[in-house]
Order: structure tokens, then C-alpha cells, then sequence
């Protein structure tokens, strides 16, 4: 009988275990349904930084330990003021075996031509009249502005793996960007060699 009592025992608290570990869902993971601890902005602050989104958008000052992103200038792209000369590289990378980068990183020309990092400041020469559609287009299909009809969207931007980002991240760094101090800067547009 003492037998059965401790096994009666043991079996009600494996089963109360049991559901109690079914209730709870595991640490860092979410339902669809549960909303993620941090904000949306907050979650697409996260990605911009894990995705190196400074690393093309953003203008860079030189330091003795290399480029540093210009945090004053932060996601306004490729500086319309700045001259970006490639006449000394074009055998090169004619040649397809090179691809040049500006100073600031901002730009860069390859056998595709001069590609300049986008504006993404909230600013209208920006993403600032971008619906959130448009940024997921834009994410997913590579399409310039996110519109049908127009260029795509060139190296070194790799959308094609941003794409396999899910709705939700998207839709974070889209919120994240929104806040961004909009800084006015028509970037230049895309040169064929």
C-alpha cells in the first residue's frame, strides 16, 4: 500500500509537470500570436544593426582604426554632394575582376555599373512616402522603390537574402526606419558602363 501511495504520488506530479511545461512556451520563442518582448521599433532597430545596414547606408569618416560610420548621417546613402571618379578603374572592372567601393562606402561600381547606397532616412527624398508594401516589394522581389515596372535593385544590396526575412522582421525594420531622422539627399542614380 506504501507502494501505491508513492506511485500515485510520483505519477500526479509527473502529469502536473507535465502541464505546467505545456503552458509555458519555451525561452525566446514565440507564437504567431504572442508579440515579441521588445517593440516593433526596437525589434527593427535589432535588425538594422545585425543586418549591417550602416555598412552601404550610411557615410563613413576615416580613422586610424578605419571607416566609422557617420552617425549624424546615418541611412541617408550615397551624399549627392559627393564625387564618386572611376577613370583610373574602369579597365578593371571592365575586366569583371574588381569591384570598387567610394571613400565612404556608399557607392560602389562593379560589372554592373555604379550602384549608390538608397536614401532610408524618413525624409521624402527617402523612404519618407514609402507605404510598407513598397519596402516589402522592394525586400523581397529586388524592385527599385518597391514599384512593379522599375529597375532592379543593384549589388552590392543583397536583397536576395533579405528576402528570406520573415513579414514580421520586415515590417520591424520598416517601423525602425519610419523614426529615423529624415535627412534631405537625392541620391544619384545608377551608371551603366
Amino acid at each position: 500500500m506504501k507502494t501505491n501511495l508513492l506511485f500515485s504520488c510520483f505519477l500526479v506530479a509527473a502529469v502536473l509537470s507535465l502541464v505546467h511545461c505545456a503552458e509555458q512556451p519555451a525561452p525566446h520563442e514565440h507564437s504567431a500570436n504572442t508579440p515579441a518582448p521588445e517593440s516593433l521599433v526596437q525589434r527593427g532597430e535589432y535588425l538594422t544593426n545585425a543586418l549591417g545596414c550602416d555598412d552601404c547606408h550610411t557615410p563613413k569618416n576615416m580613422t586610424p582604426q578605419g571607416p566609422v560610420p557617420d552617425m549624424e548621417r546615418r541611412f541617408m546613402g550615397h551624399p549627392s554632394a559627393e564625387a564618386f571618379s572611376l577613370a583610373d578603374k574602369k579597365e578593371l572592372i571592365a575586366a569583371q575582376q574588381v569591384a570598387v567601393f567610394s571613400a565612404g562606402m556608399t557607392a560602389a561600381a562593379g560589372p554592373w555599373g555604379v550602384s549608390f547606397a538608397a536614401n532610408l532616412t524618413s525624409d521624402d527624398t527617402g523612404i519618407g512616402v514609402w507605404s510598407e508594401a513598397q519596402f516589402i516589394k522592394a525586400m523581397r522581389e529586388g524592385k527599385s522603390k518597391g514599384l512593379d515596372n522599375t529597375r532592379p535593385l543593384l549589388p552590392p544590396m543583397p536583397w536576395p537574402s533579405y528576402k528570406n526575412l520573415n513579414d514580421d522582421d520586415l515590417k520591424a525594420v520598416f517601423a525602425f526606419l519610419k523614426t529615423v531622422k529624415p535627412i534631405e539627399n537625392v541620391v544619384p542614380l545608377p551608371q551603366a558602363f
